[in-house]
């Protein structure tokens, strides 16, 4: 199975982000996706719209939105809609939420896990059956069905996507630290197998936190390990770090695959002028 690579992006000015939707469908990137964390980004159905009226190939996609804050009602509109004016090339990207101040800012504390975990479930098979035709007269999507993406580890969740979802989006992000916005790093090899079991044969898509192509990948390894607070050893190995010569990312993309199946990436905006690269070899 070819590897393929989606571009996760925000826009900060409209001439730009035209033009990296642009650009990443001309490089071959599978999906352009966009987060979703109000106050403190852009809104993301907002914006793939915007991309959708410059592209014709390129997939879009919420990565991912904050089922906690958002009612489904709303999600079913934003998604379909989207759908229906990129001509149906939406994905419906959802998880639990983290981050504290996204509750605050409407008024909420953040719920304990088991809660987030049970009303992130309700939310997506809410929107998914709105998405089919339940509750929702109008706009209908121009899909027969969306993609569902679920993004994040919480095993529960792992085993509930691995039977709901279309793809699995793994971060290899764990418990978030006392600032509300930094993980703990998992990235072991071991972490990595369990989620991958959990995913049950469903598609995963590791996010690539760290892409680089360089001629010393050992000291950006190094480097990279020190800031992540993990070995030199398991960022060689985990999918979620990508460093070396053109050739040795290649062989790592393929060691990556035969390890745990994954072939589908997705990189941040840093990332691209290299895997455009990549996908053009």
């Amino acid at each position: 199975m070819a590897t393929s690579f989606s571009l996760q992006a925000q826009p900060t000015e409209a001439a730009d982000w035209l033009d990296l939707a642009r650009r990443a469908e001309a490089a071959g990137f599978q999906a352009l996706y966009a987060a979703d964390h109000p106050g403190a980004c852009a809104a993301p159905f907002v914006a793939l719209a915007a991309a959708a009226a410059v592209t014709s190939r390129i997939k879009l996609g919420s990565y991912v939105v904050n089922a906690g804050i958002r009612e489904p009602i709303l999600l079913a509109a934003d998604v379909a809609t989207l759908d229906v004016v990129s001509g149906g090339r939406a994905i419906f990207g959802v998880g639990a939420g983290h981050t504290p101040a996204e509750w605050a800012a409407i008024g909420r504390e953040r719920p304990g896990v088991r809660e987030r975990v049970d009303h992130c479930i309700t939310v997506a098979e809410t929107t998914m059956r709105m998405l089919a035709g339940e509750g929702l007269e109008k706009p209908r999507p121009v899909q027969e069905r969306v993609p569902l993406l679920f993004g994040g580890g919480n095993t529960r969740l792992l085993r509930w996507a691995a039977e709901h979802a279309d793809v699995i989006g793994l971060s290899g992000l764990g418990r978030t630290l006392a600032d509300g916005h930094e993980h703990e790093a998992r990235f072991r090899p071991d972490q990595v197998d369990a989620k991958v079991g959990l995913a049950g044969g469903t598609p995963v898509e590791a996010l690539v936190h760290y892409f680089e192509v360089t001629d010393d990948a050992g000291a950006t390894y190094a480097k990279l390990a020190e800031e992540a607070g993990t070995s030199v050893a398991d960022l060689e190995l985990t999918p979620y770090a990508l460093v070396g010569t053109q050739r040795e990312i290649t062989a790592k993309l393929a060691l990556i695959e035969r390890r745990w199946g994954i072939t589908r990436f997705t990189v941040r905006r840093p990332a691209f002028d290299g895997v455009a690269a990549l996908l053009a070899a």
